[in-house]
């Protein structure tokens, strides 16, 4: 039988959407791995480490680069409307796992600074709130592998417990601070290194959001719950 041209557009679209599909998930697989990874810096305390870390950024940001380049090559095939929102959800994150990517290069910066002082138990809490972060960004990736929107949405519910653990280890860091004021410089790159895992989980949140747009458009989402208390800190 005779293969129409159109069979073979339609082949080479689903090759396209494909490939990108591949691409999303190895850029968000390689920034869970540098999450991981700055989080053991950070305990080992290896500045060679964290050097590599942060270098290794680069290559997150290159394949953000391919990304919108060959979501916009299936924008101009004239998609129909669900195209169009796979399109724009991602963009959208390609975007939020390159700045996951940023903030694990950070928290392994800053690991550089907190070397220069004394080891500090917080440690162990800012490793457990990496995890969980790291846990959000994995469990949301594979959502979006399975274009699943009602595994994207309790990956957004669960993003509370974040919080929470958030507030809990900046209040003790801020008692701390204020009990021995040789520990204002550590707790400040703590809090820093912590307010980065924050917005891993924030992103982590968005792109839970942007499956949801993508299998269901405009469709409101549930209420989330929010624990971030800092602001109102005492």
């Amino acid at each position: 039988m005779t293969t129409q041209p159109h069979d073979h557009i339609v082949k080479s679209h689903d090759e396209e959407r494909n490939r990108v599909i591949g691409e999303i998930l190895r850029m968000g697989e390689m920034a869970a791995s540098q999450l991981e990874a700055a989080l053991d810096v950070v305990e080992r305390r290896d500045d060679r480490a964290a050097e590599r870390i942060v270098a290794n950024d680069e290559a997150i940001d290159a394949l953000e680069t391919t990304i919108s380049h060959d979501a916009m090559t299936l924008a101009l095939r004239g998609p129909m409307a669900r195209d169009l929102r796979e399109i724009l959800a991602t963009l959208r994150i390609a975007s939020d796992i390159e700045r996951i990517g940023d903030y694990a290069a950070n928290v392994a910066k800053r690991s550089k600074a907190l070397n220069m002082s004394p080891p500090l138990p917080h440690i162990r809490g800012l490793h457990s709130l990496g995890m969980l972060a790291v846990r959000q960004v994995r469990a949301v990736l594979e959502a979006y592998r399975d274009n699943d929107a009602e595994a994207a949405q309790r990956v957004r519910a669960r993003d509370a417990e974040l919080d929470a653990e958030y507030t809990g280890l900046f209040r003790e860091l801020l008692t701390y601070m204020m009990e021995d004021a040789r520990a204002i410089t550590p707790c400040t790159h703590l809090l820093f290194m912590a307010k980065n895992l924050e917005r891993i989980g924030d992103h982590a949140t968005n792109i839970a959001e942007n499956i949801w747009f993508q299998v269901h458009a405009d469709a409101p989402l549930p209420p989330r719950e929010k624990r971030d208390e800092t602001n109102t800190a005492t």
